[in-house]
């Protein structure tokens, strides 16, 4: 996949202008202020369309209300297209930056996952792409997909596969926002780059009692302790260390007196792996250790194990395609090694109908030592990685088309 980048024009169409690179730092921040929730995602939705209208596009939006697609190009002879995947939902935290002006009007609700950032990219992709297929420049069809509800097990991307998104498509391509990596730079793997990623949600019952008297009853409150230390400590003699199986506990709920031993006791929490075989076998795996502690102390269990999203398994071809368009527009050392993360991405459900990649898209300002993260209601991004996004996803379009 190098030789694409070798044969590419030196100065390869496709850039921002300075006022369209204003204009999406402008959409960015609107999105920023204005956050949604999976499937509800109205107001975006509108908005991109809108845009996409304006630049004489004809955007479908997608069955249940939100997200849409847009092709640009000619498919002539059923060419399959490139697709362009952003996801445009957020999260329901609250925003907590303090010197910015664009920071949500919403309350609890804030996009802590770039979501905004991914969904500017795109769009403007689309919008540089539309303007090379009027020059006849476009040497390939491309479809873009703004999918709603990632952040909603098992994700949105399963609703739009059912709706037909990826018919007459040929690879599928997305970035997500890494504030571990300088703006200016990617990171990109082949093989998994996510894990799987599933809710797990466990009740325990049991007649309750005195706290003077634990013996004869059963003792909820030890047994939740038990199961949320000695699970995971089971799960890890019991499968491959290397598949990197792990429960983590998000909450546990029981008792109203210090001095009752109460009936009924809540954890939920979340089970991630890095291996693909492994996260077939958890289900399974996760019932018999509950069950099994659960048993110790004679509390009954109801376990409701929601199958989320498996990992993203990135396409070696797919991958070369992102190096070269990386390379034509910014060289080879903005391209570095990523590892597979413990964090799960319904993208992951395309790659198991078409060939694809993600990449990790730099979004810390260099030199910034404040350590921002994904999921945290302080983050934020330089948005310089916009432009990076732009052009990526603009070469990655005119490089596939000429291989």
């Amino acid at each position: 996949m190098k030789s694409r980048a070798s044969r590419a024009e030196a100065v390869m169409p496709g850039t921002l202008s300075d006022d369209l690179r204003a204009e999406l730092i402008a959409f960015r921040r609107d999105l920023h202020m204005h956050p949604e929730l999976g499937n509800q995602e109205y107001r975006t939705t509108a908005a991109i369309k809108d845009r996409l209208e304006k630049a004489g596009l004809r955007p479908r939006v997608l069955p249940l209300g939100t997200g849409l697609i847009c092709d640009i190009g000619d498919r002539g002879q059923g060419v399959p297209m490139l697709a362009l995947r952003a996801d445009i939902d957020a999260l329901p935290i609250p925003d907590t930056k303090t010197k910015v002006p664009y920071r949500s009007t919403v309350p609890d609700r804030a996009h802590a996952c770039g979501h905004d950032v991914h969904t500017t990219c795109v769009l403007g992709a689309g919008l540089v792409l539309a303007g090379l297929d009027r020059q006849g420049l476009l040497p390939r069809p491309v479809r873009l997909l703004f999918q709603p509800a990632e952040e909603v097990l098992p994700g949105g991307a399963t609703d739009a596969v059912e709706a037909g998104v990826l018919e007459g498509v040929g690879r599928i391509i997305g970035v997500h926002c890494d504030p571990k990596v300088d703006v200016g730079k990617i990171g990109l793997r082949i093989g998994p780059i996510t894990s799987a990623c599933d809710r797990l949600e466990v009740a325990l019952d049991g007649p309750g009692g005195h706290t003077a008297r634990p013996h004869l009853t059963t003792d909820l409150v030890t047994a939740s302790a038990r199961i949320v230390t000695d699970v995971p400590a089971l799960l890890s003699r019991r499968v491959d260390a290397r598949a990197g199986l792990a429960v983590t506990w998000g909450r546990l709920t029981t008792g109203h007196a210090p001095n009752v031993i109460p009936q009924h006791a809540e954890l939920s929490g979340t089970v991630r792996c890095l291996d693909l075989e492994s996260w077939r076998q958890a289900p399974d795996l996760v019932h018999s250790a509950i069950d099994e502690v659960a048993g110790m102390y004679r509390a009954k269990t109801v376990i409701d194990y929601i199958r989320g999203v498996p990992p993203v398994v990135n396409e070696a071809e797919s991958i070369g395609l992102l190096d070269a368009a990386m390379t034509v527009r910014r060289g080879s050392y903005a391209i570095e090694d990523t590892e597979q993360s413990l964090g799960g991405e319904d993208f992951s459900w395309y790659l198991e109908q078409v060939p694809g990649a993600m990449a990790r898209l730099g979004v810390r300002p260099v030199g910034d030592a404040r350590g921002l993260d994904l999921h945290r209601g302080n983050f934020d991004v330089d948005e310089e990685a916009i432009t990076v996004g732009v052009e990526l996803f603009t070469a990655s379009a005119l490089l596939d088309g000429n291989p």
